[in-house]
Order: C-alpha cells, then sequence, then structure tokens
C-alpha cells in the first residue's frame, strides 16, 4: 500500500485522480484505521490530506457559514461563530467521542463516512446545509447534506473527488434549535438515537421547522412528513402529540446490541415532543 502526502489541493485532486477507487483519502484516521485494522478497507494508496492547511477554517461571510472538510470537531464545538450562529453543531461536536477523538476527527471524515449515526450530520440537516465537493479539473459540485448521505457508508462523492467545505445559511434572529443524543452511556457512546431541531415561531405559530434524526434509519434524515404537520399552525400539546406520532412512523430504526428498535421509535419521539415543547416555551 502507497502513502502519499499532497500539501495542497491539487496535488491531492492529482493523486485521486491516479488511483480512482484504489485510492482512499485520510485525515484524523479515526474513521479508517479501525476499518484498515479490521480488513474492512483495503486501500492501494492512502492519500493523507492532514497537511492541506487551506481546508481547515469556519468563516462567516454574507448569507453564508463555511466550514473547511479538514476543521477538527474539536475547533467546530470551540468555534465562537458557531456557538453564536448555529449552537446545535457545536452541541453535537462536543458529544463526538472522547477528547483525542474530537482533536483528529475532521467535519469532512465524519460526514464522508456516511454512518447511520454520524453526529454532525443531524444537526447539518436541520441547518440545511450543503457539500462542496471538487474533481479532476477543478470541477466543483454543491450537493444537499440530505442527497450527500446515500445509506450505510455510503455518500455522493465520484471518484477522484474531495470534500471541499460544508456551508449553510445562518438562521434567522430568533430561531430556536435543539440537539438531542442518546447513547448507552455518555456522550461518547454511538448514538442510539440523536435529533435536531430548528424552529422559528411567531405569535404562537411555526412559521419554519427543520427536523432530522440520527440512527434510526440507513442514514442521518430529514423527517419531512413530521415538519409538513407543524409548517404554517398553531402549536399546541395535541399537535405535539402528532408530531411524534408522526414521526414514529417516519423512522425506520433497528435492533442491534445497542438497543431495539421499538426502543428507538418510542425515544425518538419522546425526544421531538420534549424538544419542540422546550422551543415554544422559549419563544416570545
Amino acid at each position: 500500500m502507497e502513502f502519499i502526502q499532497p500539501q495542497n489541493v491539487q496535488e491531492a485532486l492529482r493523486a485521486f485522480q491516479k488511483w480512482g477507487k484504489k485510492g482512499m483519502g485520510v485525515a484524523g484516521g479515526t474513521n479508517l484505521l479501525p476499518d484498515l485494522r479490521a480488513k474492512k478497507v483495503s486501500p492501494g494508496a492512502l492519500i493523507d490530506l492532514s497537511r492541506i492547511e487551506s481546508l481547515s477554517f469556519i468563516e462567516a461571510e454574507g448569507d453564508e457559514i463555511r466550514i473547511g472538510a479538514l476543521t477538527p470537531i474539536a475547533e467546530i464545538a470551540a468555534s465562537k461563530i458557531l456557538q453564536r450562529k448555529a449552537p446545535i453543531l457545536c452541541e453535537a461536536a462536543r458529544k463526538l467521542g472522547n477528547p483525542l477523538v474530537r482533536n483528529r476527527a475532521t467535519l469532512g471524515g465524519n460526514l464522508a463516512k456516511a454512518s447511520p449515526a454520524a453526529d454532525t450530520a443531524v444537526p447539518l440537516l436541520a441547518l440545511d446545509a450543503c457539500v462542496e465537493v471538487q474533481g479532476a479539473g477543478s470541477r466543483k459540485r454543491r450537493i444537499p447534506v440530505d442527497q450527500f448521505l446515500r445509506g450505510p457508508n455510503q455518500n455522493a462523492l465520484k471518484p477522484g473527488e474531495l470534500i471541499r467545505d460544508i456551508f449553510f445559511p445562518p438562521p434567522k434572529p430568533g430561531t430556536k434549535m435543539a440537539y438531542r443524543k442518546m447513547g448507552l452511556r455518555n456522550a461518547m457512546a454511538i448514538s442510539l438515537v440523536s435529533l435536531a431541531v430548528l424552529l422559528e415561531i411567531s405569535k404562537g405559530t411555526c412559521r419554519q421547522i427543520r427536523i432530522a434524526f440520527g440512527a434510526v434509519a440507513p442514514r442521518p434524515i430529514r423527517a419531512y412528513q413530521t415538519e409538513n404537520i407543524l409548517r404554517g399552525k398553531e402549536i399546541t400539546p395535541e399537535l405535539l402529540q402528532a408530531c411524534g406520532n408522526q414521526a414514529e412512523k417516519e423512522i425506520s430504526p433497528i435492533t442491534d446490541i445497542r438497543g431495539g428498535a421499538e426502543y428507538r421509535r418510542a425515544m425518538a419521539a419522546t425526544l421531538l415532543r420534549r424538544a419542540l415543547g422546550e422551543a415554544l416555551e422559549m419563544s416570545p
């Protein structure tokens, strides 16, 4: 197996183009190294992206917040910009693994892994984020996170492409947000259920709503049908109950060693009702 360390994006793209499907990108290595040890993957070349400094940044300019693909999870958790503009992403980052993992893992890597329980994907879905990828010849594509995540360990990257950054519009002032994660022990555990909610309320009426779940489907998902129950309606206890009921129908959890499908289904509905109720209490 060959090991390649490009110094910039163009060198990385040339390496990906040369090796095609046999080339595998790595930055923090928190996802790839366990797979290599378990012989789940056997790339012809490892392309180490960690020295490409231009892909590590957090910035807010105009109508976009942008985060470089190689930005460490720990920097996202501590970012003042994100704490003001997108606290649900900071909260998810703080609950991802242990401090060592957060210092090594990157936002792009967490998304590219496309795990059903990917911690950062859930708030990014609620924030209506997109992924910018680049391929040979400086060709760039913008892909909504909801379309980038294809299934368990499957993403929309084509051979020869890499993730440049992730971006989303800053939520409007007064927007309510909540993030919840349930694991077997604590924040370091893989999610049993995770939830992110973004809610705009005016005089008790829902003007905008985005709901995202993790670990309850083959990939992190937006709960579009549940959102439609709320959007444009006055939020009442009865409506919150109906939302939870719809969410139970919209998700498709599995039973594994960490928890049963019906338990996950019930907890997803409960977390959603609580998050929406708390957001309503905070609204003017």
